[in-house]
């Protein structure tokens, strides 16, 4: 899985890069605000990949004395600071950008070279985007989940950042078209202004939303409730098991879920038929949720009225 996200990743960074330097000389040469605002936003999502590639590597490292649960909390946290340069660098150059232009007019644009630069990276987003688009697919359907599902419940930030990055640049290069492509019908660059302010509003609205679902990562998000649910269901089908008095799950990784239970047992079960039920159940576990990574159980008595 980390290999795979690993492919789509560099795809994604070498499109961002090699579009980053094109759509900045062509905005130069070209004075289009939007190409420039594009500019920025492809910059941006270039280092937020290589940020994430770097997540990648060290998110794999094995667990040790000071981090027991492993490192897979370095993708939550470098995922985080990819929402934090996304906003920095991209929405507010952006609209930075476009206000300018607003206040102070644009210079005359190269209509042919700007729209043309726009059809280019359109391609080469498209190329990242339909990539990172059939791995989550794939990833889905074996899961057993629809896509859009797939999508809002996954813990891996690495194909999820990729994905709305993608998309979000071709809705961006979108808004750039039909504002420079206004401005050079009717001579007033507003319009050109007013496609850069809303590509910078689009990233504004993906920080905040990446933002948002890494927060609860690195806080301690638990496992979905229908998960949680079939976990429960899964220890309570043992006959030794009086009743679940407690679980909680924790995601230490994208797909390393730590769980925690304190079950009721039956009496007058030996203590080897206790270490055995032990780990029956989390076999059981890991069958049930296959992201199920480290499991700890207390075993107490029925409680007595």
């Amino acid at each position: 899985m980390a290999g795979e996200s690993k492919k789509t990743v560099l795809v994604a960074v070498s499109a961002n890069a090699a579009i980053a330097v094109v759509k900045g000389i062509a905005g130069a040469l070209s004075g289009s605000s939007s190409l420039l605002a594009e500019a920025a936003h492809s910059v941006a999502d270039a280092t937020n990949q290589l940020m994430l590639l770097v997540s990648i590597s060290l998110g794999e490292r094995e667990p040790d004395d000071e981090h027991p649960f492993g490192y897979g909390k370095e993708r939550f946290f470098w995922t985080l600071l990819a929402a934090v340069l996304i906003f920095i660098a991209g929405a507010v150059f952006s609209i930075g950008q476009g206000v300018l232009e607003l206040l102070h007019g644009g210079s005359e644009r190269d209509y042919q070279l700007a729209i043309g630069t726009i059809g280019f990276a359109a391609l080469a987003e498209g190329t990242s985007f339909t990539r990172a688009l059939r791995q989550t697919r794939g990833e889905a359907s074996r899961a057993g989940v629809s896509f859009t599902a797939y999508v809002r419940q996954s813990k891996d930030p690495t194909v999820k950042a990729v994905i709305s990055e993608d998309a979000t640049d071709l809705v961006g290069l979108l808004f750039a078209a039909v504002g420079l492509t206004l401005a050079h019908i009717t001579g007033n660059s507003a319009f050109d202004a007013a496609g850069a302010i809303l590509v910078g509003a689009l990233l504004v609205v993906v920080a905040w939303l990446l933002g948002r679902d890494t927060k609860g990562l690195l806080i301690g998000e638990a496992a979905p409730r229908r998960e949680r649910d079939r976990l429960r269901q899964t220890i309570e089908q043992r006959a030794e098991v009086v009743s679940v008095r407690d679980l909680r799950t924790m995601y230490v990784g994208p797909e390393s879920l730590l769980v925690a239970a304190r079950i009721d047992l039956a009496d007058d079960l030996s203590a080897r038929r206790v270490e055995a039920l032990a780990d029956a159940i989390e076999r059981d576990l890991k069958r049930a949720v296959p992201t199920v990574g480290e499991v700890f159980l207390d075993p107490t008595g029925a409680k007595r009225g």
